[in-house]
């Protein structure tokens, strides 16, 4: 039988290349998806935009080959979340993985009514100011802060300011010695669910940690377009023009434009400034995001076709 040229094996066989919707199960880390992804697409370029907890599950973004440019720009997103937040003891981690504090008495528990609780919800929505769990993954003078929480280190972290635009119990189950709170969750990037669970529990005077979490939303991507771990990852790779479309603005470019544009170039746009914006060549692939000001089009990043392998 006659050999295949190498070359020609290599063009039917391009490197993959995309941005992957991931439904990301409990009890593994946000690593051993993209380690899971790296071994079912066959490539080593696999990165993730918005680390989970294992305890959590949910849209997992993964980019893919040159794709995962586009991941710095996505992983600042607003999120969605829904979450059960239990009150009635703290947590070491403000999640049900650390170790329990102090459980509350049943009449502090009793004088918790519904009442009190959408005050304490309503107190963390809006731009407020948050100090992250102890045991995320904030840098404290270049080491992780669980890191030293797990080198017997009592860390607490300085407060920043995020937004909760929307905190919406949706559920409230009352049980001997615990009162579990069902809520969803709009928020912006960087916002603890956990540490809303703590802060309302100790808001309420009787401590409260994060025993659910499910993230549904990041920016404009939804859970519902997201395939399971074990399912075709291949065929649910999504290009970078229509993920890039979905996120930015958009502009056609001609021929000369985007062989100008993807060497370097400044290139005259007559379009609406704007930044980022998604430059498009004429067959739909996406050449780059661009600065567009005053007519110009400056390049932010190139997106390069995919070497074959």
């Amino acid at each position: 039988m006659e050999a295949v040229p190498a070359r020609t094996v290599a063009a039917a066989n391009p490197a993959p290349s995309g941005i992957l919707l991931v439904d990301k199960p409990g009890g593994m880390t946000s690593h051993d998806v993209v380690s899971r992804t790296r071994r079912a697409l066959g490539t080593r370029k696999v990165g993730h935009a918005g680390t989970l907890d294992p305890m959590a599950t949910g849209l997992l973004i993964l980019g893919v080959g040159t794709s995962t440019r586009l991941l710095t720009y996505i992983v600042g997103a607003d999120k969605t979340y829904e979450t059960t937040i239990r009150l009635g003891a703290g947590s070491s981690s403000d999640d049900a993985e650390g170790e329990l504090g102090p459980a509350a008495s049943a009449d502090a528990l009793d004088a918790v009514t519904d009442e009190r609780i959408a005050a304490g919800v309503e107190e963390l929505t809006g731009e407020i100011l948050q100090r992250p769990s102890s045991v995320s993954a904030i840098k404290v003078d270049g080491k992780r802060a669980y890191a030293r929480v797990r080198e017997g280190e009592d860390v607490v972290l300085e407060p920043r300011a995020v937004t909760v635009s929307r905190f919406e119990i949706v559920g409230v189950d009352r049980a001997a010695g615990v009162i579990d709170v069902r809520a969803v969750v709009d928020c912006s990037s960087g916002t603890y669910i956990r540490a809303l669970a703590r802060d309302l529990g100790e808001s309420l005077g009787v401590g409260g940690h994060l025993t659910a979490l499910r993230r549904t939303r990041i920016g404009p991507f939804g859970i519902a377009a997201a395939t399971p771990l074990d399912g075709d990852l291949a065929g649910a790779l999504e290009d970078a023009a229509t993920a890039a479309s979905r996120l930015f603005p958009v502009v056609r470019l001609d021929a000369d434009q985007a062989r100008d544009l993807a060497h370097g170039k400044r290139v005259p746009l007559a379009a609406a400034d704007g930044s980022p914006v998604a430059a498009l060549a004429p067959d739909g692939r996406l050449v780059g995001l661009v600065d567009l000001s005053t007519g110009i089009a400056r390049v932010l990043v190139n997106f390069p076709p995919e070497a074959s392998p």
